[in-house]
């Protein structure tokens, strides 16, 4: 049996209400399909759907599977058009959305590789912080930093951005090293807008477990560019994405704020438009971003062995 062609007949036939019209949709008979639901449901040992000649429904157990099941089918197809990343050509306009941070750092060599390889393709950059499903936005593939909202769309883990809290060494000499987090509010917070919106910073303490800290915001900001800054002048104790500051914390104009304290990494995805069919040019360039970014992302795992001790 042909599992995965099992599974995208199984799929089709609870998407499209019945077998009829999932063979239409697939160019099969209805006698092949319900074959090829026999086949599986005895490879599976479970009923799927509960079958009559007026209607089909979905058993609490084919439910299940129905999502797990589409959610390989999609990774197999996205997997297919990757190859066209090495066996042809890929023309026309990528639109791809991706957080400042990132957006500005990581992401624009990993398409300049692209197109260098597919000299054809058009690249448009999209750079904002906001969580917006990639079909209203108009975008192929949108990166997003953070939880995911809803929306009809597939999501592709492309793996996971630290944080961290520093101060600039001056600024510690003048007001002082926190020696616990609860000592953090009283200090000047400085911070990207969204986070500590109820005064409260989370951390994960010396053992894991959460640790609540009050902060007092002082600046806060849409963008990392002005936080970096106002940190370099010495204004506070604040928070950014590790790739936007690897330079100042290697060479110690920052330094880590309660260094066995850790704030939670934040997961990254690529996520796209859902549809039957994944078009070449958005499985080339997810695939791409999964092979390169999450070695990138992994880099600031390494320069903690080697980061300047908070002074």
């Amino acid at each position: 049996m042909d599992l995965l062609l099992a599974m995208r007949v199984f799929v089709r036939v609870v998407e499209c209400g019945g077998l009829s019209a999932a063979g239409r949709d697939l160019g099969l008979g209805q006698p092949a399909v319900s074959e090829r639901l026999r086949q599986l449901e005895r490879h599976l040992g479970a009923r799927l759907l509960d079958r009559n000649t007026r209607s089909v429904n979905v058993t609490d157990v084919g439910a299940m599977f129905y999502a797990r099941a589409k959610t390989a089918i999609e990774a197999a197809d996205e997997a297919a058009a990757s190859v066209a990343t090495f066996s042809r050509q890929l023309r026309g306009t990528l639109r791809v959305a991706a957080p400042h941070a990132l957006g500005e750092w990581l992401v624009p060599p990993l398409l300049a590789t692209l197109q260098q390889r597919h000299p054809e393709l058009s690249i448009d950059l999209i750079l904002n912080d906001r969580f917006v499903d990639p079909v209203i936005e108009g975008v192929d593939v949108s990166i997003r930093v953070g939880r995911l909202g809803e929306g009809g769309f597939v999501a592709r883990p492309l793996g996971r951005v630290r944080r961290a809290l520093l101060a600039s060494p001056a600024y510690l000499a003048r007001a002082g090293v926190p020696a616990s987090a609860a000592a953090l509010g009283a200090h000047p917070f400085i911070h990207i807008d969204g986070l500590a919106r109820d005064g409260k910073l989370h951390l994960d303490g010396p053992d894991g477990a959460p640790v609540t800290a009050p902060v007092r915001s002082a600046w806060r900001c849409n963008h990392w560019r002005p936080l970096l800054a106002a940190l370099l002048a010495g204004n506070g104790i604040g928070v950014l994405h590790r790739p936007v500051c690897r330079n100042e914390w290697a060479t110690g104009q920052l330094v880590p704020v309660l260094p066995d304290h850790r704030l939670p990494d934040l997961p990254v995805h690529a996520i796209y438009p859902a549809s039957r069919r994944v078009p070449a040019k958005t499985g080339a360039v997810v695939a791409w971003l999964q092979t390169q970014l999450p070695a990138l992302l992994d880099q600031d795992e390494d320069e903690d062995d080697t980061a300047p001790e908070t002074a």
